[in-house]
């Protein structure tokens, strides 16, 4: 594996961490199973800005069209992933039920991210 791959899957995990964790407001999550509200919609535009950021700087401004590409991707994955799970998850985290969804919202972002690291190597 090459140094830079490793690097961007980093940096992509680094990135979600963030956004999802330390960054995400709670009117973000509010408005997320609410579609096409702009609210929810800044969650996932933070993610494309993101992966756009991570890929640019792994692979450099010569690559940018290419890296707007996947970081809409992501966002418009990312978008419709927490929608799903916003909208017909379980929201009470004393069962396992929420953490089984939780687990398969995370599972299905870190699949999106594997895309990425494919298209971008």
């Amino acid at each position: 594996m090459s140094f830079e791959l490793i690097t961007l899957a980093v940096l992509l995990q680094i990135k979600h961490w963030y956004i999802d964790f330390a960054n995400q407001t709670k009117e973000e999550i509010a408005n997320k199973g609410i579609y096409g509200n702009m609210i929810g919609m800044t969650h996932s535009i933070k993610h494309g800005i993101g992966t756009l950021l991570c890929i640019l700087s792994i692979t450099g401004q010569g690559y940018f069209l290419y890296a707007f590409i996947l970081a809409l991707i992501d966002f418009a994955f990312h978008y419709h992933i927490d929608y799903v799970k916003m909208k017909y998850g379980n929201r009470d985290n004393t069962t396992s039920v929420y953490w089984n969804h939780f687990g398969l919202d995370q599972m299905c972002h870190q699949l999106t991210y594997l895309f990425i690291l494919t298209m971008v190597f």
